[in-house]
C-alpha cells in the first residue's frame, strides 16, 4: 500500500519520537558533544559496524586522533592501524583523504553546508544529513536502513527499498513526521530502529508509535521494507605463500584498486626454487560483503640463507616477525593465520 495523500499531517508521530528519545537516549559519548569533526567519525564507523563492537575502536581513534588536524598529519599506516578491527579499510582511507580536504579546502574548519559535507571523500548523503542537522542544525533526514524499515512500516508502504530512487522517496515520506529539531529526530530514528523497530522480530508492543503504525494494525511488519533486487554474492579464491625463516617472515602492502586496500599481506606467487621448501597448505573461508574467499596459505619454511635473501632483493618484501605485524594491519584471515603459524 503506498501512501497517497502527501497532504495529511503527521508531523505528531515525530513528535511522540522525539518524547521518547528524551527519555531513551542511548547514552553514548558521541552524543556529549556536538563537535561535527567527532560526529562524522562516528557516523563512519557505525556505517559498518555495531555500536556495541565498535565503541572500544571509536574510542581509541579519537583519543590518537582528536581532531581534523591531527588526523591529516598523521601516516596513512597508522590510521589503518586504529582502524584494524573495524573491517572496510576503505572508510579509515577515506577519512584519512578527507581530513586532508578539510585542512586544504575549508582552511581547516569542517564545512556547515549539507552540500560541502557532502564533498569529502567517502561522506554520502546519509553521512552528510546527519553531521549537517545534529551539528548545524541543518534540515535534512539522515535516510538509512533504520529510516527505511520505520517509515515502510509506519505507512505500510511497499516502495521497493532497492530502487534507485528510494533515498529521495522515504526523504520526502520522512518530512511528514519530521519535526523542527532534525537532529534529535534522525538520532531518535536511528535508536527506534536499532532497538525496537528492529529487521526481525520488532518490539512493537515498547514502540513509541505503535498507534501510528498500519503495518502494526495489519499485523503485517515482517512484510516490511520490500526489497526486490538481491546483490548477487561473488565467490573469489585466493593463494598466498607464507614465507618464514628463523621467525620472520615476508609481506608486502596492498595497493588500493581491490578488496582490502592498502593492507599487508603475504606474498601471491613463489619462485620454483622455494618450491621444495613448502611444508603444507591450510585453507581458510571468509566472507566479505558480497563476496565470499576461499583462502589457500602455504607453509613456506627456508631452510637456505641465500636463496632467502635473493627472493626478498628481487621482489622487495617487507621482513617482519610476529611483533612487528602487530604495527600493521592485515585482512582478519592473515592476521589469525600469523598469531598461529609459528606456533606449530
Amino acid at each position: 500500500m503506498k501512501r497517497e495523500n502527501k497532504s495529511s499531517d503527521f508531523h505528531h508521530i515525530g513528535n511522540k519520537l522525539l518524547g521518547w528519545y528524551g527519555k531513551n537516549a542511548r547514552d553514548l559519548p558521541f552524543r556529549q558533544t556536538k563537535d561535527p569533526y567527532k560526529i562524522w567519525i562516528c557516523e563512519i564507523v557505525f556505517q559498518q559496524t555495531r555500536i556495541s563492537q565498535g565503541l572500544n575502536h571509536y574510542n581509541n581513534f579519537i583519543r590518537r586522533f582528536p581532531d581534523v588536524k591531527t588526523l591529516a598529519e598523521a601516516d596513512e599506516n597508522e590510521v589503518l592501524l586504529y582502524w584494524k578491527g573495524l573491517g572496510y579499510y576503505s572508510r579509515a582511507i577515506n577519512i584519512h583523504t578527507a581530513s586532508k580536504q578539510i585542512m586544504n579546502d575549508y582552511q581547516g574548519s569542517f564545512p556547515d553546508e549539507y552540500e560541502e559535507i557532502l564533498k569529502l571523500k567517502g561522506v554520502g548523503k546519509y553521512t552528510a544529513a546527519a553531521v549537517s542537522s545534529i551539528c548545524f542544525g541543518g534540515k535534512m533526514p539522515a535516510v538509512d536502513g533504520n529510516f527505511y524499515r520505520v517509515l515502510s512500516r509506519i505507512f505500510a508502504d511497499d516502495f521497493d527499498i532497492s530502487n534507485s530512487r528510494a533515498f529521495s522517496y522515504f526523504s520526502q515520506l520522512a518530512s511528514l513526521i519530521m519535526p523542527d529539531n532534525v537532529g534529535d529526530f534522525n538520532q531518535a530514528m536511528m535508536d527506534l530502529g536499532s532497538e525496537i523497530c528492529k529487521p526481525k522480530n520488532p518490539l512493537c508492543g515498547e514502540c513509541p508509535v505503535n498507534d501510528d503504525c498500519l503495518a502494526w494494525s495489519m499485523e503485517k511488519t515482517s512484510d516490511y521494507p520490500v526489497k526486490t533486487k538481491k546483490v548477487k554474492t561473488e565467490d573469489l579464491a585466493l593463494k598466498y605463500y607464507f614465507v618464514h625463516r628463523n621467525g620472520q617472515f615476508l609481506i608486502r602492502q596492498r595497493k588500493d584498486d581491490f578488496i582490502w586496500k592498502k593492507l599487508f599481506e603475504f606474498p601471491q606467487e613463489i619462485s620454483f626454487e622455494l618450491e621444495p621448501f613448502i611444508k603444507n597448505i591450510k585453507t581458510v573461508t571468509h566472507k566479505l560483503t558480497h563476496k565470499n574467499l576461499t583462502i589457500e596459505i602455504a607453509n613456506v619454511e627456508v631452510a637456505s640463507k641465500e636463496i632467502w635473501n635473493r627472493f626478498v632483493t628481487q621482489n622487495q618484501y617487507i621482513i617482519t616477525d610476529v611483533e612487528g605485524s602487530h604495527e600493521k594491519s592485515f585482512p582478519k584471515p592473515l592476521e589469525n593465520y600469523i598469531q598461529n603459524s609459528l606456533k606449530d
